[in-house]
């Protein structure tokens, strides 16, 4: 079980800690898919913004993606030496982040525009529109905004 911080055991310890946020932190297996490539120029994808980095021996090693009021952090592990890693799978593998928003269509269309596809077409689930991405990691980022379309609606880019 989970220590859940304000369960009784410290009277006001809410309050003493300040939690503002839960961020998804990923093990990815080359950060620069993420970095350099992705981002050169104006530093934004999907609609993020690389607001902190860290550049380890000239290689991002780790950033932190800011959209709005939410975030995300990528991390390379490092495969040799200090502090190594070697994963038995895909690190990604079974992970999903979602992100709500106003228009998650509008980001399959920006993201095609740039030439990302999209894990497969955008579909209706729970009364959402989910767009899905995956990286080589096996990692799956989700964008969705509330909808009226019946569920399990696939969208088709002849839709728009």
């Amino acid at each position: 079980m989970f220590f859940v911080p304000g369960d009784g055991a410290v009277d006001g310890i809410d309050d003493v800690l300040g939690f503002a946020e839960a961020v998804a932190f990923a093990g990815v297996a080359d950060e620069d898919c993420f970095g350099s490539d992705v981002f050169e120029g104006d530093e934004e994808l999907f609609g993020f913004e690389m607001t902190r980095k860290w550049i380890d021996e000239g290689k991002l090693r780790w950033c932190w993606l800011e959209i709005g009021d939410a975030a995300l952090m990528l991390q390379e592990f490092r495969k040799e030496g200090h502090d190594s890693w070697k994963p038995s799978c895909k690190v990604g593998e079974g992970v999903s982040v979602s992100f709500t928003c106003e228009d998650a269509l509008a980001i399959y269309h920006d993201a095609a525009a740039r030439g990302i596809k999209a894990g497969k077409n955008p579909f209706v689930g729970n009364a959402l529109w989910v767009v899905p991405f995956s990286d080589p990691d096996g990692y799956r980022i989700e964008f969705a905004s509330p909808t009226d379309v019946p569920e399990e609606t696939e969208y088709s880019p002849q839709d728009k």
